[in-house]
């Protein structure tokens, strides 16, 4: 009868070990995929914070280059009304080529971070 109780109790040590070392592996395993995770995470942060950086000093670029527009803008409209005809046409033709090249730069621009975006992802 001891003997029995003796290799029951032996068994179920056995048993025990068996998923105590279960345990242990998928402890590891989760830590593992844990780590990798939390690193894949970081690494996204990355990528999107200088996105947010490029993305930020192309808007301050265009926007001073409005700001140069408003203000080449103002200049022909007061020289216009300052009354020189013949200037004023020719004021009138560089503002509608200008506006065409801020046109043309914000669009190349545009297609430009579609690319990029295309090419991240």
């Amino acid at each position: 009868m001891r003997t029995v109780t003796v290799s029951k109790i032996k068994k179920l040590k056995t048993s025990i070990e068996g998923f105590l070392e279960s345990e242990k592996r998928m402890k590891e395993t989760l830590q593992k995929e844990n780590t990798i995770l939390y690193q894949t995470k970081q690494i996204a942060e990355n990528d999107f914070l200088k996105k947010i950086n490029e993305a930020s000093a192309i808007i301050k670029i265009q926007e001073e280059d409005i700001l140069l527009l408003q203000k080449s803008n103002e200049e022909t409209e007061a020289e216009m009304q300052a009354g020189l005809p013949g200037l004023n046409e020719l004021k009138l033709k560089l503002l509608e080529a200008n506006n065409t090249i801020a046109r043309i730069k914000g669009q190349v621009e545009s297609k430009e971070k579609k690319i990029r975006n295309s090419a991240n992802t």
